[in-house]
C-alpha cells in the first residue's frame, strides 16, 4: 500500500469553496512550469488544472460561470469573447499577487500532505 499523493489523499467532498479550488488549480497550473502571471488566457487552458483540483477533492467540476465568478471574486480579469471564438467563450488574466497567492496556497497545501 503506498502513502496518497496530493490528488491521492483523502478529503471530505464539500469541504472547499471554489475560490480555494481556483486557488489550488492556478498554483497547480503554476507548479506545471506553465506562466500565469499578467497573460492573458483562455478559460480553457486552465480548465485541465480546474478538473485535477476538483478530481483531487471528489467534487463535482466547475462550470464555466462557477469558475468565472470565483476568478473574479478572487481579483482575476475576466473578459467574454463571442462563443464562436471558442468553446470556453472567457478570457483570463491574473494578476501578479493573485498569481504569487495561489502558488504559496498550492506550496503549503503540498507541504501538509504527509510524504
Amino acid at each position: 500500500m503506498s502513502q496518497p499523493t496530493l490528488f491521492e489523499s483523502s478529503r471530505s467532498p464539500g469541504a472547499i469553496d471554489p475560490e480555494q479550488l481556483v486557488l489550488i488549480a492556478l498554483g497547480e497550473f503554476q507548479e506545471r512550469g506553465k506562466r500565469l502571471a499578467e497573460r492573458e488566457l483562455p478559460l480553457d487552458r486552465l480548465r485541465g488544472a480546474l478538473r485535477r483540483a476538483a478530481e483531487s477533492y471528489g467534487i463535482a467540476q466547475l462550470d464555466d460561470e462557477q469558475a468565472v465568478a470565483a476568478l473574479q471574486s478572487l481579483g482575476a480579469s475576466v473578459r467574454r469573447v463571442p462563443s464562436f471564438v471558442a468553446k470556453h467563450p472567457y478570457r483570463v488574466t491574473v494578476p501578479t499577487e493573485l498569481a504569487e497567492r495561489s502558488r504559496l496556497f498550492f506550496q503549503q497545501l503540498k507541504s501538509a500532505v504527509p510524504p
